[in-house]
């Protein structure tokens, strides 16, 4: 008798105490789903001179698994950049290039600081300037965003199509 007792209590105070906060978690969590899946796929290079930041480069990359095989779609980034000399121009202009494997921009467009796309996403400041740029498509399941300034040096953000301990064997 006091064996079953003890049982129910313990069983009773393990329920009533975790429910109300794991439905508080995951509630939390779904309403920030899209922010933390656009985390896992944002990186961050700063460039420095002097140690003190020149410029700095936040990608966001938009790439939604999709089981084709012959899966042909453009790779799109949101593309975040600080220059601490603002007369040292855009993205891809007065000494500035942004390659991916190599390969230049199909397009860039600029975004404003209201945007939705923005709002998802981690590192959006009101001193940078905020691109959509979409490159050709890229077979590689691992590419690498370049970012050059003949001003600040060179910076090199890496992403892949699948998890990256996929294709380093090791976790990150």
């Amino acid at each position: 008798m006091v064996r079953s007792s003890i049982s129910f209590i313990a069983i009773a105070l393990l329920l009533g105490c975790t429910s109300k906060q794991e439905t508080d978690l995951m509630q939390a969590y779904n309403e920030k789903a899209n922010y933390h899946k656009q985390l896992q796929k944002t990186e961050k290079t700063q460039l420095y001179q002097d140690n003190v930041t020149k410029a700095m480069l936040t990608a966001t990359y938009l790439y939604m698994p999709n089981f084709e095989n012959n899966d042909t779609r453009d790779e799109v980034f949101i593309v975040g950049l600080y220059l601490e000399d603002k007369a040292s121009g855009k993205i891809n202009g007065k000494g500035n290039s942004l390659t991916l494997n190599g390969k230049t921009p199909k397009e860039i467009k600029e975004l404003s600081l209201d945007d939705e796309r923005l709002k998802d996403l981690s590192f959006v400041t009101s001193w940078s300037r905020y691109y959509l740029v979409t490159f050709p498509h890229e077979a590689n399941k691992k590419i690498t965003l370049v970012f050059e300034s003949n001003l600040y040096g060179k910076g090199e953000l890496n992403f892949a199509k699948v998890a990256k301990y996929v294709l380093n064997k090791e976790a990150f």
